[in-house]
């Protein structure tokens, strides 16, 4: 009886202190929330296209396209392509999982008519992207298959600009472009290529323009614009590369003239392009006024060195057109101190301000060790394309030069990494020449990038040898590019 009595306490002891582990222990546990599922990364599904998607002798004038989820469409005036170009642009509505395509112009016999959405459709939730939608038909029994492809490039830069719309013009006369709509029309890719599907037999002009207002028409104002030299067949299997330019370069480039406001300190107040109040060696000194000079005497300007101010000679002042800016050009020399002395009666600006009182700009010439020199070589370089060779840094030119041979050489060039690029120089004026279309058909000049890069050090002998043939490819045209070199170039050596 003791036995039994003693094997039902222990059995009852064990399983207490069993049950208050297992609930100490559930107490202490983490509790974790049930999971989500997965992000729904799945494009929409096209369930149906009524008519079907290649319907011949079509006479429709709505196409409803349904999907297997809410869907969206973005900025379907601006992505959505109609080839033929309609008159009327097509009516285009989203309803839940439905897009309603109204077309509202009249449909022309026995032709191949195709809707390019592109991107433009996506999903409500996650705006996964039904790519690269195209729907055709014909109106009669047969569908055009002709094509035509190419690319297009900026000719000042070889870059690509995705913004660019191909057209195909029946009207082959020049004044197409500014009076009438395309037949047909294609957006670029982000290398720059082209292709026109689903042609006729016909003979068409080709231009590309930047058309930021949907006119598919030619308006000049600086507007990017290429063209083909002669009119092309459709179906002809040659890859057609264009050259886009600015037409009428730089005539509205300059911002219109604002009205003179009055000074609220009624003086003439002078600034300057020193830097930390250095004066570059290889720039000239530039000095400028908000308003233009009614009156200017330079004699009253002294221009003097050193602690002691002793007078200089051998510069001389230049007045823009503008009247505002004066540039004083000098043969600087190295860590010198100089001073402009403008008398308070040197000028006056259209408003009558002047100085209050004489004004001094003390600077100091930078020393030639802030420099590097450079010694290139230019292999492969072909000379009868009267080549000029363009070192830029952040996209500005920086020094130029005319080659006549594989060689070029600088005692001074300010420190950085270069961008380097070949012109090739028709006219052998030493510039880049955008193209003229009207009257004359010329195209322009083109500037070729290399895929080089070169770092200039400071008091350092910079040597280089660069392969003028390797150039950038359009689609790599990016603020950082392939093919930068390191710093450290074997031959280099101190000044």
């Amino acid at each position: 009886m003791k036995k039994s009595v003693l094997k039902i306490f222990l059995f009852l002891s064990l399983s207490i202190l069993l049950i208050t582990q297992i609930l100490v222990q559930t107490s202490c546990a983490n509790i974790i929330p049930p999971q989500g599922g997965l992000r729904d990364s799945l494009p929409p599904v096209l369930l149906s296209a009524k008519p079907a998607d290649s319907t011949k002798n079509f006479s429709a004038d709505r196409i409803t396209f349904s999907f297997d989820e809410y869907v969206e469409i973005q900025d379907v005036q601006k992505n959505l392509i109609v080839s033929p170009v309609p008159k009327v642009a097509p009516n285009v509505e989203r309803r839940l999982t439905n897009i309603y395509v109204k077309l509202r112009d009249t449909l022309q016999p026995n032709t191949t008519y195709t809707l390019d959405f592109g991107n433009s459709i996506k999903d409500l939730n996650e705006g996964n992207v039904f790519k690269n939608f195209t729907y055709v038909f014909t109106t009669g029994t047969y569908f055009d298959s002709l094509q035509l492809r190419g690319k297009v490039i900026l000719a000042k830069d070889a870059s690509v600009d995705t913004s660019l719309t191909v057209m195909l013009y029946k009207n082959t006369n020049d004044s197409a472009i500014i009076k009438e709509k395309p037949r047909y029309i294609a957006k670029v890719d982000k290398q720059g290529n082209f292709r026109f599907r689903n042609l006729p037999a016909g003979t068409y002009a080709l231009y590309a323009m930047k058309d930021e207002g949907n006119s598919y028409r030619f308006s000049g104002r600086d507007q990017l614009f290429a063209f083909a030299d002669k009119p092309v067949v459709t179906g002809d299997t040659t890859f057609f590369t264009l050259y886009a330019f600015p037409d009428n370069e730089g005539a509205s480039s300059a911002p219109p003239p604002k009205k003179q406001q009055p000074s609220k300190e009624k003086r003439l107040i002078i600034k300057n392009n020193l830097d930390k109040n250095q004066q570059d060696l290889l720039k000239n000194f530039i000095f400028s006024v908000e308003v233009p000079f009614k009156t200017l005497d330079t004699t009253k300007i002294v221009f003097a060195s050193d602690s002691t101010f002793t007078p200089v000679s051998g510069y001389s002042f230049i007045k823009d057109s503008t009247g505002k800016q004066i540039t004083l050009q000098y043969p600087w020399k190295e860590n010198t101190q100089y001073h402009l002395i403008f008398d308070k009666d040197f000028g006056v600006d259209t408003l009558g301000n002047k100085l209050l009182k004489d004004d001094t700009i003390s600077f100091v010439t930078r020393k030639t060790a802030d420099y590097g020199s450079i010694r290139l070589k230019l292999l492969n370089l072909d000379t009868s394309r009267n080549p000029v060779l363009l070192l830029l840094q952040n996209n500005l030119v920086v020094d130029s030069a005319i080659m006549t041979s594989p060689d070029f050489y600088r005692q001074l060039l300010p420190p950085g990494e270069y961008e380097l690029r070949i012109l090739e120089d028709n006219n052998k004026n030493g510039k880049w020449d955008p193209g003229e279309f009207f009257g004359k058909h010329k195209q322009p000049e083109l500037i070729k990038p290399l895929a080089r890069k070169i770092n200039i050090k400071p008091n350092w002998e910079n040597e280089f040898e660069v392969d003028s043939k390797a150039v950038v490819k359009p689609e790599d045209r990016h603020p950082q590019q392939n093919g930068a070199q390191k710093t450290n170039q074997p031959g280099n050596r101190r000044n």
